[in-house]
């Protein structure tokens, strides 16, 4: 008998037969893979992931308890490559690869690579059963045209193993746990959800004419044939719900089995889940970011059966709503380790919004755009490109690298535009920032926005004893945030004095409507996400007035070839600087004429080898969409956050509390935690967490203060 797992206290006739496991785990990648018509393949990939376990020394380690290392993946990936030639090349990758990460193809810079694995295997081919019975052809389930997109089915393979294997280890070593993951309600009942939800909406105003207007084109336009799509929706359209609203609709026309849902900020992710959460029932929607990672935690025993659910579905992303950010999706789709990988086979199949588009990062974008094509092509999923200010990604002559627009699902996006014009822009040319506090303090409200942290606790410095002043930034914790949030509308709504200094952080799905805005002259969509929080609604009897400046202290060095772009269309485009063509024109400076730019790592090169010499760590180790780590603080903000410290230093089980916590957290760039550290300002509780002892370091008007000798200028928001 050849066993695969034991459990402590099992007799051995109760212990995991191999071939259980690798029939089991061939099922479940089986069925993953049937998704984008890889089934034959999973079923190879499960039943030789394992295969070295026949072995006689891993034999032996199971049945003496041992800790010794014996390695099983190298037979599997060897026998594959050596029998089925380049099948065996896509499938030794994913074997080699199941434990410790997809490798590199040949150099082992970082880990042992490809061939190394390959060549482990070298003294041990006779020591296992015969495989000839178990070889069948395969193919392909698409005629490729570049040797990326082979990479890319590689790692989608790898990611049906990984999740393969680890649910069925789980399902033997934790049924308990196994039996609690379900995949949630069916996208029938959401869709009827939300769609008695958005029958209340009336046609009362002008702009809910609009809105309406727009939501029902493109519940008229899911019907159309999976793709890639836009969805170009003027600030104020009401794009979160009806973007939603065509993703369930073409899901269900379509046999698609998910929503994912993409934001570019980890500050308004919880804003956006909440939204859904309110429309659809328990166990629907999950989110996943970064903040506080509980899967370190082992302590399921004491999670609420509901947590651990959404835990569970975290870990492979099974579940009809998924929203995340920018950060986790993209950098999972180049991800080396299985952790990371394993979430990647539930993207097929699905629909994926990318909301605020125009945030994809510019150094990374051809990478970006890659992975976007091969899902909507191969993977029967299909990409929404959902925004206010439409990046020109379009493939055209002057763009070959763009992507295959099937249609735009909002209603004529240069009528739309005009309709819900309700701001005009003013330059106001350069401006020391004791001249911008001045403009501020010459209205009753007005919201100025800047580009970095810094500034905006400077600016605030030169406002804060006006009436109504306050300050917004991600130096306050979410808590602070929401409160200051809260307060702001009252004062809107009541017509009191409201005067406001923040980071662009409100700019993306922060519903605010100030009669003035101001902004730093940064990029044009940037510029067009702040004129969005001016007279939202249309309820000023004019036009709400936005201005720009450029600051006498100059630009910060992230800002100034956007600012530069956006100075070159605002002259061309002054009569309508928002229009669509404005922003083509604003987005084709930025792509088009830097188009050896957009991989500037190179990223591209180590996964399109015509050979298979596909560098997956490498690649993994270069996308990194947020360059410098950042590190959460606890902030004792109120009496709640402190009851939870306390709380947390003793618990055994603190991954509850954690997820509370995260309302009370500030993230700092590492070498500025040091700094902190090194000053006494902060507490590490209990060898891991990172609590403000110093409390005169954080204002209850503007937040962190981060001392001047260790700011960093490059704090965007």
């Amino acid at each position: 008998m050849y066993y695969a797992h034991t459990k402590e206290g099992v007799d051995e006739g109760e212990w995991q037969l191999l071939d259980d496991h690798l029939n089991g785990v061939a099922e479940f990648a089986s069925g993953f893979s049937a998704v984008f018509g890889g089934s034959d393949w999973g079923c190879l990939a499960g039943k030789f992931h394992d295969y070295g376990k026949f072995k006689p020394d891993f034999q032996k380690k199971i049945h003496s308890n041992s800790n010794a290392v014996v390695d099983h993946k190298s037979i599997g990936a060897r026998l594959l490559s050596d029998r089925l030639g380049h099948v065996g090349k896509l499938l030794s990758f994913c074997i080699a690869g199941h434990h410790g990460g997809l490798p590199d193809s040949s150099h082992a810079n970082l880990g042992e690579s490809l061939d190394d694995i390959l060549e482990k295997a070298q003294p041990y081919l006779n020591c296992v059963p015969e495989t000839s019975s178990k070889l069948n052809s395969v193919e392909l389930p698409f005629t490729p045209t570049s040797a990326f997109q082979l990479s890319f089915f590689t790692r989608m393979l790898f990611s049906a193993l990984v999740d393969a294997d680890f649910l069925d280890t789980e399902r033997y070593m934790n049924p308990e746990k196994f039996s609690m993951r379900e995949t949630g309600p069916d996208l029938e009942i959401l869709n009827e959800r939300l769609n008695e939800g958005i029958s209340k909406f009336k046609p009362d105003t002008r702009v809910n004419k609009l809105r309406c207007e727009i939501l029902d084109h493109c519940l008229e336009s899911a019907n159309l044939n999976p793709g890639l799509f836009t969805l170009t929706v003027p600030t104020g359209g009401g794009k979160t719900l009806t973007s939603m609203a065509f993703a369930l609709k073409h899901a269900l026309k379509h046999g698609m089995r998910r929503v994912i849902y993409v934001i570019p900020y980890t500050s308004i992710i919880e804003q956006n889940a909440r939204v859904f959460k309110e429309i659809f029932p328990p166990g629907s929607v999950i989110e996943h970011h970064s903040n506080f990672d509980d899967s370190k935690f082992k302590d399921e025993e004491e999670i609420p059966f509901a947590g651990l659910r959404h835990r569970l579905a975290c870990e492979n992303w099974d579940a009809p709503i998924v929203v995340t950010t920018n950060v986790q999706f993209f950098e999972s789709l180049f991800a080396a380790k299985p952790s990371r990988c394993r979430k990647l086979h539930n993207l097929a199949g699905s629909v994926i919004i990318l909301d605020e588009a125009q945030m994809l990062p510019v150094e990374y974008l051809k990478p970006c755009m890659r992975v976007l094509e091969e899902l909507a092509t191969n993977y029967n999923s299909s990409v929404v490109l959902c925004t206010a200010t439409q990046p020109a990604l379009q493939k055209s002559e002057n763009f070959s690298d763009g992507l295959e627009i099937a249609a735009e699902l909002a209603p004529a996006p240069d009528r739309m535009h005009k309709k819900f014009k309700r701001t005009e822009l003013q330059d106001k040319g350069v401006l020391s920032f004791d001249e911008v506090a001045q403009e501020i303090c010459g209205a009753e409200q007005g919201l100025c926005i800047v580009n970095t942290r810094a500034r905006a606790a400077e600016l605030f410095s030169k406002i804060k004893d006006e009436p109504g002043a306050a300050h917004l930034s991600a130096l306050m914790c979410p808590a602070h945030r929401t409160e200051a949030l809260t307060d702001i509308r009252t004062k809107l709504a009541s017509g009191k004095p409201c005067r406001i200094v923040s980071t662009q952080l409100i700019e993306a799905g922060v519903d605010v409507s100030f009669p003035l805005v101001i902004r730093e002259l940064s990029g044009l969509d940037s510029i067009a996400q702040a004129a969005g929080r001016c007279n939202r609604e249309g309820e000023l009897a004019g036009m709400g007035q936005v201005s720009v400046f450029e600051p006498a202290e100059g630009l910060p060095g992230p800002f100034r070839q956007a600012a530069v772009n956006a100075q070159n269309t605002l002259r061309l485009y002054s009569d309508d600087p928002f229009s669509p063509q404005a922003m083509h024109h604003f987005f084709a400076d930025t792509y088009w004429l830097k188009s050896d730019q957009l991989d500037k790592k190179n990223v591209l090169e180590d996964l399109n080898s015509p050979h298979g010499q596909w560098d997956f760590r490498t690649a993994a180790k270069k996308f990194r969409l947020i360059e410098n780590e950042m590190v959460p603080i606890i902030i004792k903000f109120n009496d709640k956050a402190e009851k939870l410290l306390r709380d947390l230093v003793f618990t055994e089980f603190p991954a509850a509390i954690l997820r509370k916590l995260q309302h009370f957290t500030v993230q700092v760039y590492t070498h500025q935690f040091a700094a902190l550290n090194d000053m006494g300002a902060i507490e590490i509780v209990d060898e891991k967490y990172a609590v403000l002892v110093d409390e005169s370091l954080y204002d209850f008007e503007a937040g962190l203060s981060v001392p001047e000798n260790i700011s960093n200028d490059n704090f965007i928001v």
